[in-house]
């Protein structure tokens, strides 16, 4: 069964390690991205002048934006950016093609550009300028905005490392020249230029390669969350008395006596926002532990090529295993309900329950049970997609064969503190809202005490016997030591 980049394109895996890049999946993309900081921090100097290149180009779209009257037509053009799906990396799961950064990033960063990068290469605290300041200053602006930035301000540098590798590795029959849009800004014409490279291809589209030492997952280590987690101590070690004072007496205008968690986020934003200082301590922080951010991502990726190349590859050869497993068709519903048995029989009773250990540790994300759910579905005449976001929030799953077919399956953990309220009401919310006529849902549970807890639920709602709610026991304590789950 063929799901990475070295099976289609006939490579061995330990070819692309050694070249230092990661062997991606061509079904699903893979919860990994670039972090700028990474590229900031490295010892490669092709890597610090990629980070300059992005400084660069905000210092340009900085002074572009001192122009109130700037044609809307040219913020597009140079703020609005497709998604690099090519490099099957980020976050859409079915598939790997993400929304790209569209109008309200181009409008955060043309709106805090003369605010936040004004001080660009004259930094007094920090060591370096950086792209990250956008998600510390504007809610909403996150790892994969800063990531899909990045990865299109370094693309040609991705285009050459993948077009060496396949000049040199591919055979000529799987890969040929594309002419790739966006790929070099000239800053003499102001506008950005298509080039052609030599890069494999995939279904009629090139794929990209992306360095190892790039990557990284969870989050930037320059970013907001780290940020509101660590505020009192960052505040603390502000250099200036005089404004640590100004914001101590900020917070207590606002807050209440007996905050709430929410009510002190709340103060915490509009307290980084009243006085951007904070920001600039708080990536001095960063840069000065940099060293473990390469650490941390190193680990990260290792743990990653664990996961999604190893033990994920491993399930879906015991799913091959049934030979009818990847031909099964038929209306949505009764085909997504037979995928999810046959993966509940193989998790239950095949050993497909190692999935979710890594060296004995439970991995209990839901993250990590799209993607596995996404692998069960590769070679499906059904299409697999998620639901767009409408205000009622995506469905997990819609599995559809035309507009007059589709059902939705919602695929949940059972320690999910809002499990009980979502199989009241969201997954009949998503069939209103979309084509869906029917739903699917499956929990995983990975102990007693949770598969207790998601009986209770089902109890009291009455949905004991519900052929639509599948439990999948994922438990690591009760299964066989035997050959029958090895």
């Amino acid at each position: 069964m063929k799901l990475y980049f070295s099976d289609f394109f006939e490579v061995s895996p330990a070819k692309l390690r050694r070249y230092g890049a990661f062997n991606i999946s061509l079904v699903s993309d893979l919860p990994l991205f670039i972090d700028p900081f990474l590229l900031f921090n490295s010892r490669r100097p092709e890597f610090r002048e990629l980070h300059e290149r992005i400084i660069k180009y905000l210092r340009f779209l900085r002074d572009k934006s001192a122009d109130p009257n700037l044609d809307p037509g040219l913020v597009k053009a140079l703020y609005r950016f497709p998604e690099v799906y090519q490099n099957w990396l980020g976050f859409t799961v079915s598939g790997n093609k993400g929304s790209g950064l569209g109008s309200k990033f181009a409008t955060s960063l043309h709106r805090n550009l003369h605010r936040l990068f004004s001080s660009f290469g004259s930094e007094t605290l920090t060591k370096g300028s950086h792209l990250e300041k956008l998600c510390l200053i504007e809610r909403g602006v996150g790892r994969d905005n800063i990531s899909d930035f990045t990865t299109n301000l370094v693309k040609s540098y991705l285009l050459r490392y993948t077009e060496t590798f396949a000049r040199e590795f591919i055979r000529k029959g799987l890969r040929k020249r594309i002419m790739v849009e966006k790929v070099h800004f000239n800053y003499r014409t102001e506008s950005w230029e298509a080039r052609s490279f030599v890069l494999p291809v995939h279904e009629n589209d090139y794929v990209l390669l992306t360095p190892r030492n790039m990557l990284t997952k969870d989050d930037t280590w320059i970013s907001r969350s780290e940020l509101v987690h660590n505020f009192d101590r960052v505040r603390e070690a502000l250099p200036n008395e005089e404004l640590r004072a100004q914001i101590n007496n900020y917070l207590r205008k606002i807050l209440p006596k007996k905050p709430t968690s929410k009510q002190r986020l709340l103060a915490v934003d509009a307290a980084i926002s009243a006085y951007p200082q904070i920001i600039d301590t708080f990536i001095k922080e960063r840069e000065d532990h940099g060293y473990l951010a390469q650490s941390m991502s190193i680990g990260k990726v290792r743990t990653s090529e664990q996961l999604y190349l190893k033990q994920f590859g491993g399930l879906v050869d015991l799913l091959s295993e049934k030979s009818s497993f990847y031909q099964i068709s038929g209306r949505t519903y009764t085909e997504a309900l037979t995928r999810v048995r046959f993966l509940k029989d193989v998790i239950e009773n095949k050993g497909g329950h190692k999935i979710f250990y890594l060296n004995g540790r439970l991995l209990q994300r839901e993250s990590d049970a799209h993607v596995l759910y996404r692998l069960t579905w590769f070679a499906s005449p059904s299409k697999i997609h998620r639901e767009v976001n409408d205000g009622r929030g995506p469905a997990d799953f819609v599995v559809s064969e035309g507009s007059r077919d589709a059902s939705i399956v919602e695929f949940k953990l059972a320690s999910n503190p809002k499990l009980e309220k979502n199989l009241r009401y969201q997954t009949k919310t998503y069939e209103k809202a979309s084509d869906a006529s029917k739903s699917i849902r499956v929990i995983l549970y990975f102990s007693k005490t949770e598969q207790n807890r998601v009986e209770a639920i089902l109890k009291r709602l009455k949905l004991i016997n519900d052929e639509s709610i599948v439990l999948i026991d994922a438990r690591n304590d009760n299964k066989p030591s035997g050959s029958k789950a090895a």
